[in-house]
């Protein structure tokens, strides 16, 4: 049977504060089991919203990677839109001078600069803040559950932004409920949370053992593959590697006019084999003046219930840097959360000064990436957050 989410579990039954003012953080993306979404469910079934939020990439779910979003009127409830990926991540006392109860229903993709998270934290916080009772409506991670497939880095919180506020691994391998409950502890926030569980999920379930078709969390990660590829692809952001954005292949394909593919097929696969398998790929990227076709290649997974992305993901990035010496460049990552765009493998990765790493040789660059990647307290640290 398919997964039921929060969502469901909430339908399902009739809370006494069901006729109070509600506002709602959500998005598009976030859906009933059987594909409604969200803010619709609940209107008719009786909940009194009147007031909706928005994240990064706006309430369709389709706005551009980092860019401003504006506040708006949802043309599916007719509800006024503030968003949280604009001028605020946090909503405003006056925001909430209205709101009695705060809720939230957004699909993650269960790796830690996936901004959805950190905008459940900000509403959390704000809920504390203004004393008002909030409530998660829990989803499974994508990615699964299990902790033997967490991956590091651990985050530096020198280097906290909006990929990354608080110290957890990239890949934590937990639900947002989960999380919520954590923060709300570690941050001595002490708001009045509730979580809304999900039922029918095991921890060791990817989705695809959810029996539920793909609803895309944001434009890029068009399917379960490139969500699963996502937390170590997420790095070339900072490169001036393409990660196939605008294309049917994003964060499933690596490309550049001036790759050599036969060294990167040669060596990838000696290095990767156990983990991926790569093959050519011609992509027609959009760019200003139209469409430029891009030489690269696709990544396909072997077995993606113990696949290291975060691991793999880096070694592409090491191996590519070192295979093109006098082409390859560090580049900014504009976003509305970071305007000049600096600084931001480091921010993705939690490390300072990340980029020096990738200029060790290859046997002490992976003695330093071994050490990143040990998270060995991340499991008894959130152990008892856990919900399923």
């Amino acid at each position: 049977m398919p997964i039921q989410f929060g969502i469901d579990h909430l339908l399902q039954q009739s809370p006494d504060w069901k006729n109070k003012s509600i506002g709602f953080l959500t998005n598009q993306a976030a859906t009933t089991s059987n594909g409604i979404p969200s803010r619709k469910a609940l209107i008719d079934n009786g909940f009194n919203i009147v007031q909706l939020f928005s994240p990064e990439h706006g309430l369709d779910a389709a706005g551009t990677d980092g860019a401003k979003m504006n506040d708006g009127i949802d043309t599916l409830t007719g509800l006024k839109v503030i968003s949280l990926y604009g001028e605020k991540f946090k909503p405003s006392k006056e925001d909430l001078s209205h709101i009695d109860i705060m809720l939230f229903d957004i699909p993650d993709a269960g790796t830690r600069f996936y901004t959805y998270l950190w905008s459940m934290t900000y509403w959390i916080e704000a809920a504390a803040e203004n004393q008002i009772p909030v409530y998660i409506l829990d989803r499974p991670n994508p990615l699964g559950g299990l902790m033997t497939q967490a991956e590091g880095p651990l985050l530096d919180e020198a280097l906290s932004s909006f990929i990354g506020r608080f110290n957890i691994p990239i890949k934590h391998q937990c639900t947002l409920g989960e999380l919520a409950l954590y923060f709300n502890k570690t941050q001595h926030w002490n708001a009045n949370l509730h979580v809304i569980t999900c039922n029918r999920w095991k921890r060791e379930q990817l989705f695809y053992e959810w029996n539920l078709p793909w609803v895309k969390p944001s434009p890029a990660l068009q399917n379960i593959e490139a969500c699963i590829l996502y937390p170590g692809l997420c790095f070339f952001e900072a490169t001036n590697i393409s990660v196939g954005r605008g294309t049917k292949y994003s964060f499933e394909w690596l490309g550049a006019h001036w790759l050599n593919l036969p060294a990167i097929a040669m060596v990838g696969q000696n290095l990767l084999r156990l983990e991926m398998k790569i093959e050519t790929l011609t992509l027609k990227l959009p760019t200003t003046l139209g469409e430029e076709e891009t030489k690269g290649f696709r990544i396909k997974i072997i077995d993606p219930a113990s696949y290291s992305a975060v691991m793999n993901g880096l070694l592409l990035l090491k191996l590519l840097k070192d295979l093109h010496p006098h082409d390859f460049k560090w580049t900014p990552y504009p976003t509305q959360a970071n305007p000049t765009g600096g600084n931001h493998l480091s921010l993705l990765l939690g490390i300072p000064n990340a980029e020096l790493i990738f200029d060790l040789p290859l046997q002490a660059w992976l003695q330093q990436i071994t050490k990143w990647l040990k998270i060995s307290q991340w499991p008894q640290e959130i152990n008892e957050f856990l919900l399923y």
